[in-house]
């Protein structure tokens, strides 16, 4: 809809870039005031955060080219155009938890606790990036009259960036309703895996930027049912953890 905000001499401010930037300033900075309440230094949170993201939008990258590596394959140069969309979050879960497991693990950290910290932030970061998908027309629905004009794609396509941020933003508020409450150590986070999960597993059926793979399901669909019996093995230990 809008893929640049504007131009200042030869720069030029991409919406989609502006937005990732806004996610990780807004949550970081939520999530490092949440760290005095949990006797956590806000330091500490601020670097794992910032390993976090950096090596999640490298593998977000890396996955959204595999998955599309025949376009890729003959416009190699497109790899690096982060302005113009092509993230995966499953991509980004993968490399930037074994990054942020690995600054847990030197820093000495309790990985529950911090994992528990961040996940409501990442969900509202996450909420705010989408809003960066729907300016720049990413990950994009299916035609619909009931739809948004997206002028890249001269169509009217179902706003599944709008729905996402809102099921996101949804997300965010009952995690740290729970995050606030009595809780086992690792609950939220797990939480997080299985409502996202659901929340991305239902939206696919909207979107029309990924080809069925398996029982007319897409790939995010499968990975998505994977992540949420995940979840659910990890919150039923979680819940039977004296």
């Amino acid at each position: 809809m809008y893929p640049e905000i504007c131009r200042i001499g030869p720069f030029t401010v991409y919406s989609y870039g502006l937005m990732l930037v806004l996610a990780f300033l807004v949550s970081s900075k939520l999530a490092g005031i949440k760290a005095r309440s949990e006797h956590l230094s806000q330091d500490t949170i601020l670097n794992f955060a910032f390993i976090v993201f950096l090596c999640g939008i490298i593998g977000s990258r890396l996955f959204y080219v595999i998955e599309n590596a025949k376009f890729y394959i003959k416009n190699p140069v497109d790899i690096i155009k982060l302005q113009e969309g092509g993230l995966s979050w499953f991509g980004g879960l993968a490399l930037g938890g074994i990054a942020g497991f690995a600054y847990l693990k030197k820093k000495k950290l309790p990985i529950y606790k911090v994992l528990d910290l961040i996940a409501p932030f990442a969900a509202l970061g996450q909420a705010i990036g989408r809003i960066g998908c729907l300016l720049n027309g990413c990950c994009f629905g299916k035609a619909s009259e009931f739809g948004i004009y997206f002028p890249v794609h001269g169509l009217v396509l179902i706003p599944t960036q709008l729905y996402s941020s809102l099921a996101l933003i949804f997300i965010f508020i009952v995690l740290r309703f729970l995050q606030d409450r009595p809780h086992r150590q690792g609950g939220i986070f797990y939480a997080y895996l299985l409502l996202y999960s659901l929340k991305r597993f239902f939206i696919e059926f909207w979107r029309a930027d990924a080809a069925e793979i398996f029982l007319g399901l897409t790939l995010f669909q499968v990975i998505s049912i994977l992540v949420f019996f995940f979840a659910c093995i990890g919150l039923y230990k979680c819940k039977n953890t004296s």
